[in-house]
């Protein structure tokens, strides 16, 4: 059944597999079908990232270590194609929700330029800073060798970082999120079935260490692209007749406005990760562990929380452009209640079963406790972090980023950062946890209420 407030929208998209028309379906079985294909893709991306990492650690520790050291590069060069694909989405679902398709062409097109063309920007840069970067970054004699056999690889695979994201994120903008899940599947598949043969070899070709599992993942990434690019809904997307410098520079600009201070959010976070385990580093290894296995299992706790976010952005952004403001407003109030309640029930299975949870995982009886206490103390505050999640995303597809990039800046070096240091300061390492859920809980009411302020603004 058509929503009754929708009007009639001029020129919509023809319909294709998997795309569903975000200004007129359903809001809740809308959003529940496209979010299922996002969770395997997330789940996707963290096998894939497994998978590399169980293949190096059969190299050796140094390999281990120098592929990891490599993580803060890589992850700016990632962050950066996150942003782009934000401002993309937001951009093109906004002007699919006016029906404006010969310009969605044109930013399509224009977007996917500027991503490949910062990919060989970074190729080109990357592959002349390698030693004094990482030198800086405090990779000694031993790992250097390793670092530049996988950097001198993994380099070349920067446009294929960018540009199948911001093809992904076109699909995705046109509600079609089965698509670019499957071709992500499948370059999971291909890198799991590369990695070994490319790093090992195979018979009496020794294989490339290190560098043959960057190589695994750039061929992953270029048949990921190649495999985008194939499908004819998004060739049909893509307009070359009509390029020129001003179209460029119009396109740019639009999207740039959101993807730059999303792709600068993105950085912040592993930066004021990093802060905070400095903080518990200095309460023992046992505390360092407890964090690191906790941390990891909060992130599984929230990736329903992470998959809504990449399907209500461009749910929000068609709408918005369409005048549908009161399927906006029902839409993110909806899925704000739902992940409360959602999240609430994680914490108590968490809080529950945190001592099987932490036996499993933890080398000690403290580490165990401590892990256990995480368990319950920090997915507490989960639901305001899902709160704080959304409205981020929600805020980028109504075209406030850099209110939300504020916002983020609030909660990691405002508020994240200062109530863990508090917290460990007067009550040690459960008082660092404390502080973290503190922030979680605080900043969720306060990112709340700056998305209904732009709710309201727009009637």
């Amino acid at each position: 059944m058509s929503d009754p407030d929708t009007p009639a929208t001029p020129k919509r998209a023809s319909s294709r597999r998997g795309t569903r028309d975000l200004v007129r379906d359903p809001i809740a079985s809308t959003l529940a079908r496209m979010t299922g294909p996002v969770i395997g893709g997330i789940v996707t991306m963290m096998l894939f990232n497994l998978v590399d990492a169980w293949f190096i650690a059969q190299l050796g520790t140094p390999e281990l270590a120098a592929v990891t050291m490599t993580f803060p590069v890589t992850f700016g060069v990632i962050s950066i194609a996150i942003g782009l694909s934000i401002g993309t989405t937001a951009v093109v679902g906004r002007r699919l929700g006016r029906g404006e398709l010969e310009t969605v062409k044109a930013r399509t097109t224009d977007s996917s330029l500027l991503g490949l063309l910062l990919g060989l920007v970074m190729l080109v840069l990357g592959l002349a800073s390698i030693e004094p970067l990482f030198g800086l970054l405090g990779a000694d004699d031993t790992l250097m060798p390793h670092i530049r056999d996988y950097m001198q690889v993994w380099y070349f695979g920067a446009p294929f970082v960018l540009l199948p994201r911001v093809l992904g994120s076109v699909l995705r903008a046109e509600g079609n999120t089965l698509v670019p899940s499957l071709v992500m599947a499948a370059a999971g598949v291909l890198n799991a079935l590369l990695d070994p043969l490319l790093i090992f070899g195979i018979g009496d070709w020794q294989g490339m260490g290190v560098a043959g599992a960057a190589l695994a993942t750039v061929l992953s990434w270029l048949a990921m692209t190649l495999g985008l690019l194939a499908l004819p809904l998004l060739r049909a997307r893509l307009d070359f007749r009509h390029l020129s410098v001003t179209r460029l520079v119009t396109s740019w600009r639009e999207v740039g406005a959101i993807g730059l201070p999303a792709a600068l959010t993105s950085v912040m976070t592993p930066i004021a990760t990093a802060l905070v385990t400095r903080i518990v580093s200095q309460h023992g290894h046992a505390a360092v562990a407890a964090y690191g296995i906790g941390s990891r299992i909060e992130s599984l706790a929230l990736i329903l929380v992470l998959a809504l976010s990449m399907t209500l952005s461009p749910f929000i952004s068609q709408n918005d452009g369409a005048g549908q403001q009161k399927r906006v407003w029902r839409a993110i109030h909806g899925v704000l209640a739902f992940i409360l309640v959602w999240q609430l029930v994680v914490w108590l299975g968490l809080g529950l079963g945190g001592e099987w949870i932490a036996a499993r995982f933890a080398e000690s009886q403290e580490v165990a406790g401590l892990v256990s206490t995480y368990l319950w103390l920090i997915p507490a505050a989960l639901g305001a972090q899902g709160v704080i999640i959304l409205a981020n995303s929600s805020l980028n597809a109504l075209h406030k980023p850099r209110r939300a990039m504020m916002l983020s800046l609030v909660r990691l070096f405002a508020l994240l950062v200062p109530l863990a240091w508090l917290g460990g300061a007067l009550y040690g390492v459960i008082g660092i946890f404390a502080g973290v859920a503190t922030s979680y809980l605080l900043m969720g009411g306060i990112s709340y209420l700056a998305l209904r302020s732009v709710l309201r603004q727009r009637g």
